[in-house]
């Protein structure tokens, strides 16, 4: 062994040495190559100013007197330039310093040749600046449903309009120059100091709001002539071209294709069809603060769409008025009667079916490929979505919020997935789509605190942890003293304290305080790694979280939700959640396919063990009664439910081994629902007892439950008479001689937090 070591060390050290050696000699080569060229320049020069000196009447002398001279003399002359140049052997070897030098002065020629052509090769394949102004063919993305049903023709029609820069108004132009480049007028293309030093200089000052460096020009060439990649080698082809087209066409020419060619959102192509698809109204007719807003869009038009996202096309607007006013172009009043005025927009004439969905997959395609592929490359789209599953989830919701709009509740969301595989079956992200102004917010995938909805993720760490199902934790009065932070001190959701309980039933009845005490035994610290590596990735800020991320405390989104619960669900297995089966391009080929990759992450007992609970309606019914929502008639389903404080949000997540379904209700706005809103009853279990019915009766296959416990499981009789699951080794920790839990007396209750 010790041989090969210091054979392939040999080799190595070998390589190294050839390679030094190579760079030396060119290094030694160029030099003298370089001062033969110079020679040759100079006797060049010198020779033809000789001949210069010639007067013009002996002129054909000269051409003879040339020709021979480039036969005969320059030849022989060049012979004797060239004689002391030849390369000597020398009596001595070279010094090492030289050697040095010689290999510096290699690496450098290598690289300068190598540049010199990799330059010429780009420019030789630069676009003409000519083609600007032409309308480009493009192609729609098609995004169908998992049989092929079209969802979404993503520019169908490329609508543009043309309109010259005179018919503009001077709002629009001196909004979109504001926001885009403030020095359109005094660069020449490229603004050095004014645009790309300052974005690099904004970013570092900013965490949140990355900007631009490019120029009007430099957009225009970009979008109409070259690719989305973000190469250094495409900005380098952008700044020649931005320089290029300065020199072909004027500023306001420049300006006038910018705002027929850029993209606005949607169709829309132009600022004439912008104005068209988002006001109904021609651009010559826009008032400065639909101006504003549509000057806003180009930078990221999916980002600040009205449709999509009215609060960021708001502040959006309100950005690009500010700098109006910076710039001169209106006064402060003016911009703050602009800043006021209520977001006016016309809803969108696209049919669309699952609309939440299919923007939330074009987003992801959007970072896969770039805008520009997405919206003009003819990608064929075939997502994981159930057409008929998405319209009964669409039905459903709509039903029941308005069975239950005196209970204050005006919102809901559905997310039905399919846990083996992470599959996105339906994603209803509101009630609808289209009810303005907040109808296109999709809730599915925005931060909600999840109650007590989260305690199986805990529980499941407690398993982990040592802890059984049978372990008793007792319900009583507790303060909880955190160094820097006021006495914590929960209670349950009824108010009422339940003494000794064992783990089983403190989760299935989802009693507050007995969770509280898992975590503080655990660790906040621990259950935050732990919940990331489910899938919950929305916990970043650790200092802000205490023992009240038992009860829900920190802020989660439904397909985090889906993702984690999946876990449990594959008994133990990890798999991503997945908008799309396939993504072929214009011509068929297929460029990305659905792949699931399952990690395994827990204990696949605990899995089993946790999913047991969560199905057991027997162990729930102090809480929720016999026959709550949470009990589908003939199947065995694990649900957990969660409330959070002041009843903002309400939640409802269950599963089976083949579906997965997550359920909120609640008010975009925050405000709270009405007090009697009433766990397992009314708010999110009816939906969700509804939509997992519907794919237990029409699409179960098989058997819905798991059909026998892991091999690490056992069993054996324990409280009520009733037979209990240990993991393997656990099972002689706990005696299971414990009688029925007595009721305390009821206190005074501090604060309803959670269910």
């Amino acid at each position: 062994m010790a041989k090969i070591k210091n054979e392939l060390l040999h080799l190595v050290f070998r390589f190294i040495y050839y390679v030094t050696f190579f760079f030396v000699f060119v290094g030694e080569f160029s030099r003298k190559v370089f001062w033969l060229l110079l020679r040759l320049f100079f006797f060049l020069i010198i020779n033809l100013t000789r001949q210069l000196k010639k007067t013009l009447n002996i002129f054909l002398t000269l051409l003879l007197w040339l020709k021979k001279a480039l036969k005969k003399n320059l030849l022989l002359k060049f012979k004797k330039c060239y004689t002391p140049l030849k390369i000597k052997k020398d009596s001595q070897p070279l010094l090492f310093v030289e050697k040095i030098k010689y290999f510096f002065l290699g690496c450098l020629f290598t690289l300068m040749i190598s540049f010199l052509l990799q330059t010429y090769q780009m420019i030789k394949n630069l676009p003409s600046p000519k083609n600007l102004g032409k309308v480009n063919y493009r192609l729609s993305t098609h995004i169908y449903d998992r049989k092929g049903r079209i969802l979404y023709e993503i520019f169908k029609e490329e609508n543009r309009t043309k309109i010259s820069l005179k018919e503009v108004p001077k709002e629009l132009v001196q909004a979109t120059i504001a926001i885009e480049d403030k020095d359109f007028y005094r660069h020449r293309g490229v603004n050095l100091f004014g645009g790309i030093l300052r974005a690099i200089k904004e970013n570092l000052k900013s965490d949140n709001q990355l900007q631009g460096g490019s120029t009007i020009t430099q957009q225009l060439v970009k979008t109409a002539l070259l690719s989305p990649e973000r190469t250094i080698e495409r900005k380098i082809r952008e700044i020649i071209l931005a320089f290029w087209t300065e020199r072909v066409y004027t500023k306001d020419q420049i300006l006038e294709m910018y705002l027929n060619q850029v993209a606005y959102g949607g169709s829309a192509y132009g600022v004439e069809e912008a104005a068209k698809t988002y006001f109904g109204k021609s651009a010559k007719n826009l008032s400065l603060a639909e101006a504003a807003l549509l000057a806003g869009l180009p930078q990221a038009p999916s980002l600040y769409s009205p449709h999509v996202n009215p609060r960021k096309a708001i502040e959006r607007r309100n950005q690009v008025l500010e700098a109006m006013y910076q710039e001169g172009y209106i006064d402060k009043e003016t911009k703050i009667a602009a800043q006021k005025e209520e977001l006016r927009v016309i809803p969108l004439k696209n049919e669309i079916l699952a609309p939440h969905f299919v923007f939330y997959v074009k987003s992801q395609l959007e970072d896969f490929f770039g805008t520009r592929l997405v919206e003009e490359g003819g990608l064929r789209v075939t997502t994981t979505l159930d057409l008929e599953i998405q319209r009964q989830a669409e039905k459903i919701l709509k039903e029941e919020i308005e069975k239950n709009t005196h209970l204050n509740l005006t919102n809901g969301a559905i997310l039905v997935t399919r846990p083996a595989t992470g599959e996105i079956l339906a994603m209803v992200g509101s009630v609808d789509y289209f009810k303005q102004p907040w109808g296109a917010f999709n809730v599915t995938t925005a931060l909600r605190q999840p109650g007590s909805a989260i305690k199986p993720l805990l529980y499941s760490l407690a398993l982990e942890n040592g802890y059984t199902p049978a372990t008793i934790i007792d319900d009583t009065p507790t303060i909880f003293y955190i160094p820097g932070s006021p006495p914590y001190r929960p209670v349950n959701y009824d108010g009422r304290f339940h003494g000794k309980v064992p783990l089983r039933y403190a989760l299935a009845n989802s009693y507050n305080i007995p969770a509280v005490k898992v975590l503080e035994k655990i660790g906040v610290d621990n259950f935050i790694d732990y919940a990331e590596n489910l899938g919950i990735s929305t916990w970043k800020e650790r200092n802000r979280y205490g023992l009240s991320l038992a009860l829900g405390g920190g802020e989660v989104t439904m397909v985090d939700m889906a993702e984690a619960f999946g876990v449990l669900a594959n008994l133990s297995y990890h798999v991503k959640l997945n908008s799309y089966l396939k993504i072929e391009d214009s011509d068929g080929r297929v460029l990305k396919e659905i792949k699931p990759i399952r990690t395994k992450k827990i204990n696949p007992g605990v899995a089993y063990i946790i999913s047991d609970i969560l199905s057991d309606n027997q162990a729930r019914i102090w809480a929720f009664g016999e026959n709550s929502a949470l009990e589908i008639p003939g199947y065995k389903v694990a649900v957990k439910t969660g409330t959070t404080d002041n009843k903002k949000d309400n939640w409802t997540i269950g599963y089976t081994k083949d579906f997965l379904v997550v359920v909120w209700v609640g008010n975009n706005d925050g405000s709270a629902m009405n007090q009697y809103l009433a766990s397992g009853i009314t708010g999110a279990a009816p939906i969700w007892n509804r939509m997992m019915s519907f794919l237990l009766n029409n699409y179960q296959e098989g058997d819905h439950w798991f059909r026998q416990p892991p091999e690490n499981v056992v069993e054996k009789n324990c409280f009520f008479g009733r037979r209990e699951y240990f993991i393997k080794g656990t099972e002689t920790n706990v005696l299971c001689s414990f009688p029925r839990p007595t009721q305390l007396p009821t206190p005074t209750p501090v604060n309803l937090v959670s269910d």
